[in-house]
């Protein structure tokens, strides 16, 4: 589905379809007509009057397949989608509706999330016995099939609307897990379609895509075209393995060739749920400009954690910032899809500086600061990202590199890190007016030794914007810009 400014309620369903199917010969010319049928089965029992929408932590039970009914007489078929709100309880007990008004500091769109159900009509007991003799020996294939649906709409759309679109995302999901299944099956051995769901620019918007499980992502290099949808302010993009290449798909949807969309690690991440490794992601986004004249922003692009002092059980208070600032900007590299390995701790950082001769052996286990230029080596190191160092000989001249850091941050848009005496910060942005040369700072402080609490790390500017005057203007600088690799 697509996601504009103008849609600001995603519906989301989810549920389990079991896929199940009897293959007399796996590898014969009919097996893929069997599979076939198996999943026109599945489509026409989510298009049967059998199928129920419950709507999460609500009352609410809706039969779209049957004139749209619902288990609240406040809602009918012509009622807004919004009205939904209202009923749905938030998880301090009030409703969705007024807690949105209440919490500020929520960004994102709405999310009402839907579980796929269906009615039992006919007990077992009530069907007469049968008997079937075999003739040959059969393969028995059975798997789950995890349905993902997503439909963004604005909050007047009507409820018809609404839920016949998610019964023909339904429809349209399942065909697209047909056609990974039978592209990527051996005989009776099946990969399990997984959907993802990818945040692209416009205007492509809020796309699914469906991935076979256990299949990484560089072999992944395949699509078919999209199919849209004719329903208004969303069209649905099922994308799967099929015809062109990785390439193809970042053309159609004029998306840059140099830098991944669609990796698992891209996917969209829906703003109620939380993210399972306890960091933070993005603080700087709850944030006001500053007020320049003229000003214009450039900030991170992408996803990042915060990592600071005393996180992991790790007491490095003192002496570890340069170590945190690295970790959150690994994060990035990590969440935009560019290396699949985790977050490095403070002892691989130092093995790794002792793997490429920067330090002695005894330098693992120590407390021992680290600056710029090892940010440098380890990031080439474990993740083979190379970077620019950009020297500072006193910090009273940081006020004149606005155009240097507002260029890198427009063409990479990765964190930069920052050491000067004994403290290192971690430069998410800058707003800088060309005209006048004003500039200021969006630093994310890697000193900070409290909880994860985003109130506290907003209100107390431990990540705020900063002015000159942050730096101390008589301590030379280095700043480590790491490089995007030109990939898809």
């Amino acid at each position: 589905m697509v996601y504009s400014e103008e849609c600001n309620i995603i519906f989301r369903v989810k549920g389990i379809l079991e896929f199940a199917c009897q293959l007399d010969n796996p590898n014969g010319a009919q097996s893929g007509n069997t599979i076939s049928k198996s999943f026109q089965n599945l489509r026409s029992k989510v298009s049967s009057k059998n199928i129920v929408f419950t709507v999460c932590n609500s009352p609410i039970l809706i039969w779209p397949n049957m004139g749209f009914q619902s288990s609240v007489e406040g809602l009918t078929q012509a009622s807004a989608c919004g009205d939904i709100l209202q009923y749905i309880e938030s998880d301090d007990g009030g409703n969705k509706k007024s807690s949105k008004k209440k919490d500020k500091k929520k960004s994102g769109p709405t999310v009402v999330n839907l579980k796929l159900l269906f009615e039992v009509t006919d007990p077992a007991g009530n069907e007469a016995p049968s008997l079937m003799r075999m003739s040959a020996q059969q393969h028995s294939v059975k798997m789950p099939l995890p349905l993902d649906c997503v439909l963004s709409v604005s909050a007047d759309e009507s409820m018809t609307t609404v839920f016949t679109g998610l019964v023909e995302a339904l429809n349209k999901q399942i065909a697209d897990m047909e056609e990974v299944v039978l592209r990527y099956r051996k005989g009776s051995s099946f990969l399990v379609p997984q959907p993802f769901h990818f945040q692209l620019p416009k205007p492509a918007g809020l796309t699914t895509v469906i991935y076979p499980a256990g299949v990484p992502d560089s072999q992944l290099q395949a699509v078919r075209e999209p199919v849209d949808s004719p329903l208004t302010c969303h069209s649905s993009k099922y994308i799967l393995n099929g015809g062109a290449g990785m390439k193809d798909l970042h053309r159609k949807f004029e998306l840059s060739l140099d830098r991944p969309y669609l990796r698992r690690a891209n996917a969209f991440h829906f703003p109620d749920e939380a993210y399972k490794d306890g960091y933070l992601r993005n603080p700087h986004i709850h944030l006001n400009p500053p007020n320049i004249e003229d000003a214009k922003l450039y900030l991170v692009q992408g996803v990042y954690s915060y990592h600071h002092y005393m996180q992991d059980r790790v007491d490095d208070d003192g002496w570890g910032c340069a170590y945190r600032s690295l970790q959150t900007i690994c994060s990035w590299f990590q969440q935009q899809g560019y290396v699949e390995t985790a977050v490095p701790t403070h002892t691989q950082i130092q093995q790794a500086l002792v793997d490429v001769g920067d330090k002695e052996p005894r330098f693992v286990g120590s407390r021992q600061w680290i600056g710029s230029i090892e940010v440098q080596a380890v990031l080439n190191q474990l993740l083979g990202v190379t970077s620019k160092i950009m020297f500072v000989s006193q910090g009273s001249e940081l006020a004149t590199k606005g155009r240097e850091l507002a260029n890198h941050f427009h063409t990479e848009g990765t964190p930069v890190m920052i050491g000067g005496g004994v403290l290192a910060h971690t430069i998410l942005g800058v707003a800088w007016s060309e005209n006048t040369g004003e500039i200021r700072f969006l630093i994310l402080d890697p000193h900070y030794t409290g909880g994860e609490d985003l109130q506290i790390i907003t209100d107390k500017g431990w990540c705020g914007w900063k002015g000159p005057e942050f730096w101390d203007q008589n301590a030379y600088y280095n700043l480590c810009l790491p490089q995007r690799p030109k990939t898809v």
